[in-house]
């Protein structure tokens, strides 16, 4: 930790990995740092959290009392008690940093696997409090399970429930399984001819040899009775709600088995949802308001990675101009909104997840999202955005409305060619089609790949004759080209994009110089997003106009108003 480190984490103020402790007023306990410490090794995330001892919550730098004696503070001891007062043992890294005329004992906290105490087993969690400000609470049992699900280290759906007996199943919930495997045709065809007890075994939904033993979570998910899942589970429930504008339609709440709960949204999506149709050459094709299978992923992820510690609902909400599928329980550990394509599946209930692929109700690749972006954007939708979600929510919404029937029929006519385009450049195309231009940082952020193979992505659109280049190195950046701009009956938008550029790079400059008083070639290639050679032509140019005066000479050139 260096000094200017140590005063952007103050500059911060308080926030969930950074914990402020002054002791203007009194000296901090080894009681209470120790909480603190344990506090932020239990919260959520995967970078280390901070506990900074000397610093008022108003972040003024009022230093840390010497803790040992002849009027010192020994890092190592700090950390020697640390790991004698903490169970399971922490290993934290401790210094003293000057700022100032003071010292700041700051304390790097990772946070741990599993749930972790103070030595006379109090448990603490760092979180959002009633007064909307980060602090230290009590850390209950539900939220040990929820924080080792999301890491992990616990299958919530795996546990056994002590109170659940064999009668709490309900027969028909197991012929409704065994349909979804025959109707949807991807499901695990060998279930089919299991008794109820050897495929519920199988699914690992329960344990005994000859005769059920315990019941597990899994079981009572996707075949308990209503009545025992309001008793034994209290926490899962689902609702459907139609909303126009502020008056609600419809709001009922389910508390079914899930395969059951899927079928009947299934349907109420059927029912509500309209379709556009769309000739290319001799084929029909169907655009519906929203896909299928896109509302059924999402509504499978949702069912499947929900913390089923927590109470409330999985709310799937049905708005004039989209879809809100929403489910209590952040994204799992290591995900999150800027790599949710590229992680790894990280399910917060494996066994669970392992027995919608076996039913058929999701693909068996893990790569659900991808499914959801890639069913909307065929269709001539936006992009579905999760946005909403929060750390204790994750929330997906499908946007509605009128579909781009041309982009829709751009694709059909590229698949018929042999040029499906791949899932990163159809997300490149939407992006180009929404942001009419697109950096190779802007694609590589967009898709969440690296520049390397947003780069290439770009080209491959290049050489299909969708898209067009501008500019060199780091100023190139892509457009639509004309072609397509025409297939997608947009002549003039292409016209505007290729004839107004060079205007307002001009703009752009003048207005620069006006600001700041002179402008290099380097700042104005950044500027324009331009090559540096296209840079020193716009500039050349304008000084040619006399709008621009050149100062310098080689390297020194800059440019100022003319007078």
């Amino acid at each position: 930790m260096t000094p200017d480190a140590l005063r952007d984490l103050i500059a911060d103020g308080e926030t969930l990995s950074v914990e402020l402790k002054g002791e203007e007023k009194r000296q901090l306990s080894d009681g209470d740092l120790v909480a603190a410490v344990v506090c932020l090794a239990n919260r959520s995330g995967t970078d280390p959290g901070w506990l900074l001892v000397g610093v008022e919550d108003d972040g003024r730098v009022t230093g840390a009392h010497h803790r040992h004696d002849a009027g010192i503070t020994d890092p190592r001891r700090v950390q020697a008690l640390i790991a004698g007062r903490t169970r399971p043992s922490l290993s934290c890294r401790v210094e003293l940093v000057p700022a100032g005329d003071a010292e700041v004992l700051a304390i790097e906290v990772f946070p741990a696997r599993t749930p972790v105490a103070t030595s006379d087993g109090s448990y603490y969690r760092r979180a959002i409090g009633h007064r909307g400000q980060p602090e230290c609470l009590p850390m209950f049992f539900h939220e040990m399970q929820a924080l080792q699900a999301d890491r992990g280290a616990l299958d919530y759906s795996a546990l056994t429930v002590a109170d659940a007996s064999w009668s709490d199943l309900d027969p028909l919930e197991f012929e409704r399984f065994r349909r979804s495997i025959r109707e949807t045709g991807r499901g695990d065809r060998s279930l089919l001819d299991l008794p109820d007890f050897e495929l519920t075994k199988a699914l690992g939904g329960v344990t005994g040899g000859a005769a059920p033993e315990a019941i597990r979570v899994l079981a009572l998910l996707l075949f308990g009775r209503e009545e025992s899942l309001r008793r034994l589970l209290p926490t899962h429930e689902a609702a459907f709600q139609s909303l126009t504008g502020r008056k609600v339609e419809v709001n009922d709440f389910f508390r079914w088995p899930l395969v059951r709960i899927v079928e009947e949204f299934e349907t109420r999506l059927r029912a509500r949802n309209r379709e556009e149709e769309l000739m290319v050459g001799m084929f029909r094709v169907g655009v519906p308001d929203y896909s299928p299978v896109a509302f059924r992923e999402a509504l499978a992820n949702a069912l499947v990675h929900r913390d089923y510690t927590r109470l409330g609902a999985i709310h799937v909400q049905w708005h004039e101009d989209c879809i809100v599928i929403s489910n209590p329980g952040g994204f799992p550990e290591g995900i999150g909104l800027d790599n949710f394509f590229v992680a790894g599946p990280r399910p917060r209930n494996p066994l669970l997840a392992d027995a919608f692929k076996r039913a058929g109700i999701v693909e068996r690749t893990g790569r659900g999202i991808d499914t959801i972006f890639e069913e909307q954007l065929r269709n001539g939708r936006p992009a579905p955005s999760y946005e909403r979600s929060t750390a204790t929510e994750v929330a997906v919404e499908l946007p509605g409305g009128q579909a781009n029937l041309s982009f829709v029929r751009l694709l059909v006519e590229e698949s018929q060619a042999g040029r499906l385009p791949t899932f990163v450049e159809l997300l490149l195309l939407n992006g180009l089609w929404m942001e009419r231009s697109l950096s190779t940082a802007e694609a590589a952020r967009l898709s969440q790949r690296p520049e390397a193979e947003a780069r290439r992505a770009l080209e491959r659109l290049v050489e299909n004759g969708l898209v067009e280049p501008r500019g060199e190195k780091k100023g190139r950046v892509y457009h639509l080209s004309a072609a397509t701009y025409r297939r997608l009956g947009e002549k003039a938008a292409y016209v505007r994009r290729r004839g107004f550029e060079p205007l307002q790079q001009e703009q752009m400059v003048l207005q620069y110089v006006e600001k700041h008083g002179r402008i290099t070639r380097r700042e104005a290639a950044e500027l324009c997003q331009l090559g540096s050679d296209q840079a020193k032509r716009l500039l050349d140019r304008l000084a040619r106009e006399k709008r621009l005066h050149r100062e310098g000479r080689t390297r020194g050139v800059s440019y100022v108003l003319a007078q």
